[in-house]
């Protein structure tokens, strides 16, 4: 008798780690790492990259792999345990955070690589008006450029300021939390 409640609670266990691997899926996040939070999150306390591989079915390489890539993205922290002597791996029990985790890691990520990016077209671009002969023309398309990468500098920027915001919390002051 007492096996069925707890068939029914795992059953309900497992959908929602599989709603938790499709909304990180919907943020741009693979469902193995939504997956994995999902157990983390339902196993409600640190896991060892063994108990992983079990609950996965993941070899432990690939689970390693995984966790790598959950800390990367500052969803998931490894954790001192005393006594414990294999690395234990928790994830944030705080939705509103872990999507904030999620928005601020991926948009940094962005940011900076675009920054960097734009960075070096303008430096292009003004050692081109400086070093060679060029017509009106093409100082035109250039100057049209160096104002095209002026405007991607102040959006990134302003993406540089949103982050901020969310990872500050002041968005719970524009959007409280329900």
């Amino acid at each position: 008798m007492e096996e069925q409640p707890l068939i029914k609670i795992k059953h309900i266990e497992d959908q929602f780690i599989d709603r938790i691997a499709d909304n990180m899926h919907t943020y741009g996040v693979s469902t193995t790492v939504g997956r994995v939070l999902g157990i983390i999150y339902m196993n409600r306390k640190p896991m060892t990259l063994d108990e992983l591989s079990e609950s996965t079915g993941m070899s432990k390489t690939r689970m390693s792999q995984v966790v790598r890539e959950m800390l990367d993205l500052n969803i998931a922290d490894k954790v001192f345990e005393k006594g414990v002597r294999k690395d234990l791996y928790n994830v944030e029990q705080d939705y509103y955070q872990t999507f904030i985790s999620l928005f601020t890691s991926n948009w940094k990520k962005a940011i900076n690589r675009n920054k960097l990016f734009e960075k070096k077209l303008s430096a292009e671009l003004t050692e081109l008006v400086e070093n060679e002969a060029i017509d009106g023309e093409t100082q035109q398309r250039i100057g049209m450029l160096l104002q095209q990468t002026k405007e991607c500098q102040d959006y990134y920027r302003w993406l540089d300021r949103l982050v901020d915001f969310f990872d500050s919390g002041e968005i719970f002051e524009h959007v409280p939390r329900t």
